[in-house]
Formats: structure tokens, sequence, C-alpha cells
């Protein structure tokens, strides 16, 4: 029997790197699912597309390797979406094999037509259709070659007629994932080093281009006394073992981090494409370097601007930096970290009456996860919580969407990374929320084997959208979520379960989650009424939970009032 096009396209993402697929069979991939079952791919069975996407743009981050889903044709693919703009905007190299219906059907609004180069233009670095067999392994190399080299999501859209066909003799174009050096020129590594040395108050600002590069930064610091902020990005690859380190800025961040950028005279951005310009010095020289030469300017204006890879352009620029012997800047801020530290972790306790704050919560599953643990947090509170109190050391990691800022991506995620590494503790800090959105892909952890840790941060409501809605000055409206208890719903899908609702049984309880063989979830009712404190107060937020506070009283819910203020204040 001849070898089909859809082997031809298996073939080529095994010898690409691929290990996992991640989807939903459907009948115009069913030759392309038939073909995977007979080689080295795992395809790992998804009760949601969406799901799917986070799995495997986790597996491609943590492993820095190609990972692919697959759909089938119209709405099969169409459900991919949401996690493809997540991974596009996580730089995570991905591969997308869209199956379509047949050719001749394709204009004539076919039922399940869908114009998929149209629908994926935005969250792709390469969208192209198979339009004969003799194009087969060419333009299937080309969406790997383009997922890898522009790291981002490549989208081969497969017609069921072309998948079936018969593969034609085709030169023997292969992928190559060879990684170049890549550095600034000399003169421009010279500009860059006179900037540096001329400095007073220097800070460095690192972001996810830094991973690999934690060495060189932290060596570059020292020599230059610069304090070192992060990214949320940025903080697995500079947070750990830098006496440098001064957090985060930002909303979520640190007042040590956001004021040692607005207050230094010389600020250098290495690997980050920080948005927010409110956070930027608004005086002082700026150098940024990055491998995106589209980077380079694009949220602040910059006085110098290079292109090259981090590691590659610290090594080369070290021999020209002098040795400064001032410390006063660096010191003060580090000294404001290691103060804002123990503030964290005094506000770490018990709430009033026993309840749970989600801070506790996760730092007693920092304390009691292990040293090589792999986190996801579902964006709001807790990836919030995640990014503040989990403590990374060189081998664990973290992961949200801090980009793209979906909601539900800790558990789709959570399982791509224990895909990737069967044997490493996996934990998800899943909001109620966002838990309950995609609720199903739980029943891929049991279907799956994959023995996921998930911790239910279940306050009843979804509470980052409250905290805006309370900082521009309105009740909340639309928040609450009338939950189920979590604990049971786990039993009764084949897990581990159980609910906390004191704090004086949350230790024993972690612990026991943790300790558990397979998939196990930990539904903890936190405190609702706890905040997420910014390093500033801005007077417009001020203003804002002001008015909140007064319409919350003439509507009743003085109540509210008081019980935000007794669990974030007194």
């Amino acid at each position: 029997m001849s070898k089909k096009v859809a082997q031809v396209i298996v073939e080529t993402l095994h010898s690409a790197g691929v290990k996992n697929c991640y989807g939903i069979v459907g009948d115009t991939l069913n030759t392309f699912a038939a073909c995977i079952s007979r080689s080295d791919i795992k395809f790992v069975h998804m009760r949601h597309e969406e799901a799917g996407a986070f799995a495997a743009q986790g597996e491609a981050l943590l492993m820095d390797r190609l990972s692919a889903v697959a759909g089938s044709c119209g709405p099969g693919s169409l459900h991919f979406i949401n996690g493809l703009y997540e991974a596009n905007r996580n730089r995570a190299p991905l591969i997308v094999i869209a199956s379509q219906v047949v050719r001749s059907e394709l204009g004539f609004d076919f039922i399940q037509e869908v114009d998929f180069k149209q629908v994926f233009a935005g969250c792709s670095v390469f969208c192209e259709m198979i339009l004969t067999a003799d194009q087969a392994l060419r333009k299937t190399v080309m969406a790997c070659q383009a997922a890898i080299s522009k790291r981002g999501v490549a989208v081969l859209i497969v017609p069921v007629d072309i998948a079936d066909a018969d593969a034609t003799e085709e030169p023997p174009f292969r992928v190559h994932v060879n990684r170049p050096v890549i550095r600034p020129s000399d003169e421009d590594l010279d500009h860059v080093a006179t900037m540096l040395n001329s400095g007073t108050n220097i800070t460095i600002y690192a972001g996810s281009g830094c991973m690999k590069a934690h060495d060189e930064v932290v060596e570059l610091a020292g020599r230059l006394n610069a304090p070192v902020a992060h990214t949320t990005r940025g903080k697995d690859a500079i947070e750990y073992d830098n006496p440098h380190n001064v957090g985060m800025t930002g909303v979520i961040g640190s007042e040590s981090g956001y004021h040692a950028i607005l207050d230094c005279d010389t600020l250098l951005l290495l690997g980050t494409d920080f948005a927010w310009r409110q956070f930027y010095p608004g005086h002082a020289k700026i150098i940024q370097v990055d491998s995106d030469a589209t980077h380079i300017g694009r949220r602040h204006p910059v006085t110098l601007g290079v292109v090259g890879n981090i590691k590659d352009t610290l090594q080369a620029l070290m021999p020209r930096i002098a040795q400064r012997h001032d410390a006063t800047f660096h010191d003060a801020y580090v000294e404001r970290h290691r103060k804002a530290l123990k503030a964290q972790a005094q506000r770490s306790v018990p709430g009033h009456n026993g309840k749970i704050p989600g801070q506790l919560l996760t730092s007693i599953i920092n304390r009691l996860a292990a040293p090589d643990a792999v986190f996801a947090g579902d964006d709001g509170t807790p990836v919030v919580w995640m990014m503040r109190m989990i403590e990374v050391n060189g081998r664990r990691r973290t992961f949200g969407s801090m980009l793209h800022g979906t909601m539900a991506t800790a558990v789709g995620t959570a399982l791509g990374l224990q895909q990737a590494q069967p044997g490493r503790q996996v934990i998800a800090l899943a909001g109620d929320g966002g838990f309950s959105m995609l609720l199903g892909d739980v029943l891929t952890a049991i279907q799956e084997n994959l023995p996921i840790k998930i911790a239910v941060y279940d306050n009843g409501k979804l509470g980052f959208v409250e905290l805006e809605q309370k900082g521009e000055g309105l009740v909340p409206i639309y928040t609450d979520l009338k939950n189920p208890d979590f604990g049971k719903v786990a039993e009764a899908m084949g897990l581990w379960g159980r609910t906390v609702t004191k704090a004086d049984d949350l230790e024993s309880a972690v612990a026991e989650w943790l300790a558990q063989p397979g998939p196990a979830l930990l539904n903890v009712k936190v405190e609702p009424m706890e905040l997420v404190l910014p390093p500033f107060t801005a007077i417009g937020a001020a203003y804002g939970m002001a008015m909140y506070s007064v319409k919350a009283v003439l509507h009743g819910k003085a109540g509210d009032v008081l019980e935000m203020i007794g669990e974030n204040v007194l």
C-alpha cells in the first residue's frame, strides 16, 4: 500500500522533534489520526481544543521544542483559537494541523467550511494550505521551520482529500533547528558600554529573553552595582541566586522593583517587551537589548536600541564594562526588597475567624511543593499570588497568561507540562471562574493518567474583575459565582478531592493533596475580600475605592466594606 500524504506530515513532525499532539479526532482528521497512532508521536485526547492549545504551548515553553495540535474541519480547529493567541504571544513553537473540507467544495459555503487563513492570520507566524500532494513535505517543513525559527504558531491547513491522497516523490526537504549566535556589532557594544560606564544610578530590567542567561545578568549587575528588577515572565530566569534582585514592577510588582526603575538615571532593558509605559522612568537614559528588532522602542522611547540574544550579547559586552565601586543605589533597593519580602511573609497568615487568604494558601503550597515543581496559574488572583509567593530556584518553573490575559489556562497548561515530564510534580493554581470554564478537561487528567495537582481558589466570584470594578468606584456587578463543592465534583469525576474551609486544616490538607499518586484536587474556600495591593497608590484608584465604599454603604452593603477593611488593614 502506498504512503498517504497524512503519513508524510506525521513523519515530518516527528523529525522536527514533536513528541505529543493534542486535540480531538473527527471525520476530516481520521486519516491523520490513524497515521499518528502508528508513529512515535503520542496523541493526547482532550475534551476541548482550547485546553489542548494551552497544553501544547505549556509543553513547548517548558521543553523548548516544537509541539503540535490537530483538529477537525470547521468548529474543531476553530476551538483552538484562544489558546493559539496565548501560544503565539508567548512565543511558543507550535504547529497546528487544521484539517479542511475537500478542495472541490472550497468557496461554496460548504458545511463546516471555514477560511482558516483569514481566521488564524492574527495568531500565527505561518499559515498555508497544502494544495497538492506534491507540496506536502515541503509545506510541512516550512511550517515547522517557521514555528521554530520565528518562535510562534504555524498553521498547516490540510484538506481531507489531500490527507487521504497518495504521497508523491519530493526532494528531501527537512527541518533545521540550529540556534545561531546573535549579538550587536562591536560598534554598538562600545556605545552600550560607554553609556553604562558613565551612568550613576543604574538599574537592569530583565524579561523572559534572559532565560538561559542568568549567570551573565548576575555578573553584569555585580560589575555595575545595579539592582535587577524583572518582569513576571522573567521571574524564572532571574529571581533565584541573585543578590541584586529587587523583584517585579507593574501592578502586581513590589515597591522595591517599582522604585528602582523609576529612580534610576540609566535603565538597561534586557529581553523585555513590558507593555505599561507608566512604569518606565521619565528622564533616564534607556538602553534596550532584544532579539526581535520590532520590540526596540515600541513601548517607550529608548536612547539606544540594539539587537541580540541576551546571553550572547552580555558575553561580548562584559570585557567592555568597568567595575563600579559605589553601591549606595544598589544597596538601598536590595534592602528595600528584603523588607518587602518580610512584610509579604507577615501577611501570609490566617484571616479573622479562621478564614484563608489566597496568600496563605500559596505560601503553604510554596513551602511543601517539590524543589523542581512546575506551576501554572490562572489569570487573576491565583497568578498574582503565584508570582509573588512561589519561590523559584533554577529548577522550578511558573507559567501564566501574562501577555494574553485569558482565563482558564492553569489546568490545560498543567496537562501539557505533565505530559512533557511525567515524573515531575505539576501544580495548577486555578481560579474558580477559570476552573469551571474548562472543567471538562479535568477528565483528561484521568483518561491520560496525568497526575496533576489542582488547587482551586474558591472565593465565589471573579475576584480580579471585582477589584477592577471597585477601583473604578463601582459596586461590583455580575462577578458573583454560585459554585458547587469542587472537592465533591472532583471525586465524582474520579480524582482525589477535598474541600477546606478553615485555616487550621489547611497545611495538613495541602500535604495530603500533594502526596496523592494520581490527579488530585484541593478546593479551598479563600477569603473573598482579600485585596491585591499594588506597589503604589494611584490617585484615581484611591478615589475609585473611596467611591465604591460610599456607594456600597448606600446600597446596604456596609458589611462588605467593613469586612474588606478588616481583612486587609486591621
